[in-house]
């Protein structure tokens, strides 16, 4: 932006220079050379005034003593020089003059002036005044040197005020940059300075002021997070204590609903924590996070959404190849995602249900499948609050901002049967700890 100013600002001044300098170049010219002949016409009037009738019969005439450079001469009817310096027989000018008229002309490389001197009505002679021209194109170009240097100065004075007035303007501007990407890093408490100029300290003001709500707004969300959270885990806790202290007791008919109830106690626990996790503002990436196998996860899936299928006589399927099945993942973020695409498959789709692994080699693919048909935009799929059915919108979407916390990718890869793929990365490129050795078996 400073550039931009610098470069606007000299623009305009070169071309108030140039508007200005041919014009007042041009009346420099005019100037000087009107200067001269007016001063050839007062030598030579002057030199006319002394001039006697008797110059013809040879009385001397004393001419005024000319300019320095100038040349003064008199010539009578001939026209021949009788005194004073000149060409020696009359010029063009001297034989105009004859005719009783003043005469301005230049001959050659020298402006002449020739007066007439006149006796009884009758021209006896001329006073012939020249100086060379060079000497008044000499002063002209000096004048146009100064016109240039004034101009020169008036240039300077114009990019050093501009560049002033670049850096005023654009101080702000730079100042508010700064406090963007401040913003943009993190820092929600970076707020823009206030701006000696009025349009650019509104800016700032209505940006402090966005920025100000915006972080009441995140403010509010973190506090309802984490007091639901803190709501639901001491509940959930008490519950979690007496169905271990239900399980101690001996009684072999109510142990299998115990165990089971106290299992989903525990994964609802850890959902809590997983979505506490997610809401903070550093993320721990997928690479640092405990891994557990992908059989394992897949045999806790289909224990604990297998009953429920069943009740609305559906089957399950869950498969992975054995070269995967040990393979380390995130579980507890991936087993979430899975959660969500196998309740939004209970709920919205129909038939069978399959979850299967595909292996690429430094990633893995999750892909869950139903027999029905879903005819939706992918990007309105995954918006918040979008729903095509019961439920309140939001289980796709934060399936998708767990994924995005995992470096991983959730897509709808099929529209027709709906196919649902996760992509989860393997730790980082070469890293082969989370792979199983070759022949591992689960």
């Amino acid at each position: 932006m400073r550039q931009r100013v610098v470069r606007v600002a000299v623009t305009a001044v070169l071309v108030a220079l140039v508007l200005l300098a041919i014009p007042l170049g041009l009346a420099i010219k005019s100037y000087f050379f009107a200067h001269q002949r007016e001063a050839l016409e007062r030598d030579a009037l002057a030199g006319a005034v002394r001039v006697s009738p008797d110059f013809t019969t040879g009385d001397p005439v004393e001419l005024p003593t000319p300019a320095a450079g100038e040349h003064l001469g008199l010539y009578d009817a001939g026209p021949r020089l009788k005194t004073g310096a000149g060409p020696q027989s009359g010029d063009r000018a001297v034989q105009q003059a004859l005719a009783a008229a003043a005469v301005r002309s230049q001959t050659g490389s020298d402006l002449v002036i020739a007066v007439p001197v006149s006796h009884n009505e009758q021209v006896i002679g001329v006073v012939r005044a020249s100086a060379p021209a060079g000497a008044v194109w000499n002063r002209v170009l000096a004048g146009w040197g100064a016109l240039l240097g004034v101009a020169l100065l008036a240039l300077a004075v114009a990019i050093l005020v501009a560049r002033h007035q670049a850096r005023v303007l654009a101080a702000p501007l730079e100042d508010l940059s700064r406090q963007c990407r401040a913003v943009t890093d993190g820092d929600l408490t970076a707020r823009a300075r206030p701006s000696p100029i009025n349009e650019i300290d509104q800016v700032a003001r209505t940006h402090n002021d966005m920025l100000q709500s915006l972080s009441e707004l995140l403010q509010h969300e973190k506090n309802f997070t984490a007091n639901a959270s803190h709501q639901l885990r001491t509940p959930l806790t008490g519950l979690q204590l007496t169905l271990e202290t239900a399980l101690a007791q001996d009684d072999s008919r109510l142990r299998p609903a115990v165990e089971e109830a106290l299992a989903s106690t525990r994964h609802l626990h850890q959902t809590v924590e997983d979505v506490l996790r997610l809401t903070r503002t550093v993320r721990q990436p997928a690479a640092a996070t405990a891994g557990e196998p992908v059989g394992r996860i897949l045999d806790d899936l289909a224990s604990r959404w297998h009953g429920l299928f069943a009740d609305d006589g559906r089957r399950l399927e869950c498969a992975a190849p054995e070269a995967t099945a040990q393979a380390l993942i995130p579980g507890r973020a991936v087993t979430q995602i899975l959660d969500i695409l196998l309740d939004n498959a209970r709920l919205h789709g129909r038939g069978t249900v399959e979850v299967t692994v595909r292996d690429f080699e430094d990633a893995l693919a999750f892909d869950v499948s139903d027999e029905g048909t879903l005819d939706i935009a992918p990007a309105e799929l995954f918006t918040r609050g979008h729903t095509t059915g019961p439920g309140e919108g939001i289980g796709l979407s934060l399936a998708q901002d767990l994924a995005g916390a995992l470096d991983g990718r959730l897509s709808l890869a099929s529209h027709a049967p709906t196919r649902f793929t996760l992509l989860v990365p393997l730790g980082l490129p070469g890293d082969d700890s989370r792979r199983p050795a070759a022949g591992s078996r689960p």
